[in-house]
């Protein structure tokens, strides 16, 4: 059985490389160094003006947890409007209280905002719980609350740093979640493990980015080396999804 293959992407050329390679749909974000936050409208306008492929808008306000004040919280509400109207296909998002358990009264909020704002298109928009549930204290009653609210699909490696490593976890989901919630791995997915991860598992789709470097030389002309991401990476390349990587991971997996 074959397996969907959602590639996570930062960049209008990133959506491009990985719909040519053949993934079923893209996590769309910016700042990927910080873990990924929601990605600017220019940038989903841009996509759908050159690719079909699904794309799951990432709605993160900023790095640095997931209890997001007032004024947050309202911005989330804006972006989903926004990236709505602009006709992406699912919103990414998860919202925890100070304890790390999930915040079903703002998710709920949240979800009911979308709601209301799909309905003025012809479809209904998706809505996928991130790996915020990986730093939940239980994530057996985090995932019945996400049903409850009816989130569409959770992402998750199993509440480890990679998902090969929370397999029995990410199986344990799937078997608890039946066909009431989607249960998508993240973090760790490669093209040599994610055979034995579905096996494992008994997931259906898989979540991951791979890049390849490209040269920005525009940086290498004054007279001193100037840092400005702060992350350490160099400032003369950028990454973009590698189109060969993917192909050869979803032929694993085909």
């Amino acid at each position: 059985m074959s397996v969907l293959v959602e590639a996570c992407c930062a960049s209008v050329e990133d959506v491009l490389f990985a719909e040519k390679a053949g993934c079923d749909r893209v996590e769309l974000c910016s700042a990927m160094t910080l873990g990924g936050l929601t990605p600017t409208v220019g940038m989903v306008r841009e996509i759908k003006k050159h690719s079909k492929i699904p794309i799951m808008a990432m709605n993160r306000p900023r790095s640095g947890g997931f209890c997001y004040t007032d004024a947050e919280f309202e911005m989330m509400k804006e972006d989903a409007s926004a990236l709505i109207a602009e006709g992406v296909e699912g919103l990414v998002f998860g919202i925890l209280r100070e304890d790390g358990t999930v915040d079903s009264e703002r998710c709920g909020e949240l979800m009911r905002h979308i709601s209301h704002e799909s309905m003025k298109l012809p479809k209904r928009v998706q809505t996928v719980f991130h790996r915020a549930i990986d730093v939940t204290p239980d994530w057996r009653a985090a995932l019945e609350e996400l049903i409850a609210m009816s989130f569409d699909r959770v992402l998750t490696s199993g509440q480890v740093p990679n998902a090969n490593d929370g397999a029995q976890t990410i199986a344990e989901m799937v078997k608890l979640a039946g066909d009431r919630i989607e249960v998508m791995p993240g973090s760790g997915v490669s093209r040599d493990t994610v055979a034995k991860l579905v096996k494992a598992t008994g997931v259906k789709q898989v979540h991951l980015r791979a890049v390849k470097w490209v040269d920005d030389n525009s940086c290498k002309n004054g007279p001193n080396e100037i840092p400005f991401n702060g992350t350490g990476d160099p400032e003369t390349q950028f990454a973009i999804s590698d189109q060969e990587y993917f192909q050869q991971l979803i032929s694993n997996v085909s």
